[in-house]
């Protein structure tokens, strides 16, 4: 009989904007304004505005800074 491999999900590499709204617990329209002024960088991916982890967690550090 097969062997069934479990792959393990990988590490969280961005968030959707719900998402982000969730963990960071901050408004949908805070968020939209942040990525208006360049403070929260987001890529688009098949149509699918997306945080990356990295980005949002630059802005905790710069917000910590400033």
């Amino acid at each position: 009989m097969a062997q069934i491999k479990t792959v393990q999900p990988a590490e969280r590499r961005a968030y959707t904007v719900r998402e982000f709204c969730s963990a960071y617990r901050v408004s949908r329209s805070h968020t939209y304004k942040l990525m208006q002024r360049g403070q929260l960088r987001t890529v688009l991916v098949g149509g699918k505005r997306l945080i990356p982890v990295a980005a949002a967690e630059a802005l905790i550090a710069e917000g910590a800074n400033g």
